[in-house]
């Protein structure tokens, strides 16, 4: 069995792995993922920010430049804490070490509640949505993004893809990936699961998007034709 995301990255040599990768030119994250999170996300000004899974949280250092009124992460890797309170020193900004699901959620606290490739590590998605729900003040949004569900139904070995075969996209539940040069369990979900799901915990589904690319976010030709051949990302956010 796999870690789950916190201690997947309190493994030293797997964490030095990432912060590795997430440097590189052209990394699906900087490329693809936050590019869209901050169209829609739109103006922050002004609103008190909870992020799920912060990670480093130098995303937080940029909300806090763009206008937040406040920035708390929680995040449950030490290693990420580490990083993260070292990042936001000297800002109106706070770093908890707690897993998401551990986490006492305070009621009606929040405008935005954002989370960036975390929530396939959750096993008990539905629990969290209503408490990220209750956690949010009225009119209150919820923004995040995953892997998307082709991606969690073909996880393969580490190394670059030259195919992609989806598999009991139906079933559920977790499943292994060998990433950063350790194993990880992933939680596979259909785009349904994810949709409903919101639906379901009282939130109104606003937008869902699939990490369509635009070019101008590449150096190369070559990445941009192959991040064309299958979505990498699920996006939705949900308002109170």
């Amino acid at each position: 069995m796999g870690f789950r995301g916190s201690d997947f990255f309190d493994d030293d040599c797997i964490f030095q792995n990432y912060m590795a990768r997430r440097e590189g030119q052209e990394n699906a994250n900087d490329t693809l993922e936050k590019p869209l999170i901050r169209e829609m996300m739109g103006d922050v000004s002004g609103l008190s920010v909870l992020d799920l899974g912060c990670g480093d949280a130098r995303f937080g250092i940029e909300l806090l430049e763009a206008g937040c009124a406040d920035y708390l992460g929680v995040e449950g890797s030490h290693n990420m804490v580490e990083a993260a309170a070292g990042n936001l020193h000297g800002y109106p900004a706070k770093v908890v070490h707690s897993t998401i699901e551990d986490w006492p959620f305070p009621a009606g606290r929040f405008d935005l509640v954002l989370s960036r490739l975390v929530l396939h590590y959750i096993e008990d998605l539905d629990s969290l949505y209503c408490r990220i729900h209750q956690a949010l003040k009225p009119g209150g949004r919820l923004l995040f993004s995953v892997e998307h569900p082709v991606i969690t139904s073909t996880l393969q070995t580490a190394g670059q893809r030259t195919n992609w075969l989806v598999d009991q996209y139906f079933v559920n539940g977790p499943r292994q990936q060998h990433w950063m040069g350790g194993t990880v369990s992933k939680y596979h979900r259909t785009i349904e699961d994810y949709f409903l799901g919101l639906q379901k915990a009282g939130f109104t589904v606003e937008q869902l998007r699939e990490s369509r690319l635009l070019r101008e976010n590449f150096l190369h030709q070559e990445t941009y034709e192959r991040r064309m051949r299958i979505p990498l990302f699920l996006l939705l956010s949900g308002r109170k």
